[in-house]
């Protein structure tokens, strides 16, 4: 890079964030905004790494963060309610007398956020975080498929509905206006807040009584009546469920007749 050769550098650090839901915003250190590949930078100082720890190991890189709090962009409400964790994170050098061929310095997503003073402290999972994962699957009695993925192939088209909250009667209990007739649809099914307080957040659904949607934990925000939702029906991963409910066995991907540690109990009268 031509800046770092001359005598007086032209040099800003620059980070941007990309959430979950689709939100981006970038920080640079320059004291005026930058405009860089179409997403406008703003002149946050506050927002410097304090510290970015590389290596040449296979550990997740540590990101820390301080000052992010002084931006209106990331409140301390929005990191509480987790829609920060697992934002895809860029950083890089770029000149800010020409900020068109930035130099990339570390990319990866955010780990779980949690509050330090006036900032926020993240563990930045990198490229290598990917050798964690299990090179093949475990063998189990239950689905390792997820309902209406590639591999379960289920059609959620008619499993999936838009709604609006119509009571509030308890503090992780709602009610819609609409759902599935079935017993228990939405039990171990998602719930998505489309507006209201919580929008743009998720909760899974324990189990459900008509209407009736018992979550597995309170809204992070008292939801209010009239919020639009998306419900997701869900499914226990059994066996019989899928060939019963969905008629699904042939995509079934578990192993329920396999032998194994529990075999013993699986019978009655068995101790």
């Amino acid at each position: 890079m031509s800046f770092f050769e001359r005598d007086l550098t032209t040099i800003a650090f620059c980070w941007r964030l990309e959430r979950r839901d689709g939100v981006a915003i970038g920080f640079t250190t320059h004291d005026r905004d930058l405009d860089i590949e179409g997403l406008r930078y703003r002149a946050a100082p506050g927002m410097l790494p304090s510290a970015i720890s590389l290596s040449d190991g296979f550990e997740a890189s540590a990101l820390d963060v301080t000052g992010a709090l002084t931006s209106a962009a990331i409140s301390e409400a929005d990191l509480a309610a987790g829609r920060w964790d697992g934002a895809a994170v860029r950083l890089f050098l770029v000149d800010w007398e020409d900020p068109s061929a930035p130099l990339p310095l570390v990319r990866g997503e955010l780990g779980n956020v949690s509050m330090q003073g006036e900032g926020f402290e993240a563990e930045l999972r990198g490229p290598a975080a990917l050798l964690d994962r299990a090179v093949v699957e475990q063998t189990s009695p239950t689905c390792r498929a997820e309902l209406g993925d590639k591999r379960c192939r289920v059609d959620m088209a008619g499993r999936t509905r838009v709604t609006r909250v119509i009571a509030v009667p308890e503090e992780a209990v709602v009610e819609v206006a609409s759902a599935s007739p079935e017993t228990n649809a939405y039990g171990f099914g998602r719930l998505r807040w489309l507006s209201g307080p919580n929008s743009g957040l998720e909760a899974a659904i324990v189990a459900s009584d008509g209407p009736r949607l018992m979550l597995r934990e309170a809204p992070v925000h008292p939801p209010n009546l009239g919020d639009l939702v998306e419900t997701a029906e869900g499914c226990d991963k059994l066996f019989a469920t899928c060939t019963g409910r969905f008629a699904n066995g042939e995509n079934f991907r578990g192993e329920p007749h396999l032998p194994g540690m529990d075999l013993l109990t699986r019978y009655p009268g068995a101790s």
